[in-house]
């Protein structure tokens, strides 16, 4: 079986992914497609956020900066995606999160760094 070279990595991260993608949050395991448990509601709403990734380096690829949602009161906060489009879209990456952490009232999660990586 071969496996990409770091540069090869690199070429599919760059040439495969948008520039900005868009964070979502989870309450629970996203699912194969990344639909499932996704947040909704809240006072100011939830809404995903888009992040600008840098170019690729060492078969990964790292989001510029964090970013801030609004949490609706009552959401634990578990997992996170990545996606083509702030509605809609197509989901292209999943991942848990360190901690879980539940909201009894409304709040903000900020997610501060975010990497997708090719792994052999």
């Amino acid at each position: 079986m071969g496996v990409l070279t770091t540069a090869g990595k690199n070429t599919v991260l760059d040439s495969g992914l948008p520039a900005t993608l868009y964070a979502a949050l989870h309450s629970g395991a996203p699912g194969a497609d990344g639909s499932a448990n996704e947040l909704t509601g809240g006072t100011p709403a939830y809404a995903r956020k888009a992040v600008t990734m840098a170019a690729a380096s060492g078969g990964s690829r790292a989001a510029t900066g964090a970013v801030t949602f609004d949490v609706p009161a009552g959401a634990t906060v578990s997992h996170g995606s990545l996606w083509t489009a702030e509605t809609g879209g197509t989901c292209v990456f999943t991942d848990d999160l360190p901690a879980a952490e539940t909201f009894a009232g409304q709040g903000t999660y900020t997610l501060a760094t975010t990497t997708l990586s090719l792994t052999d």
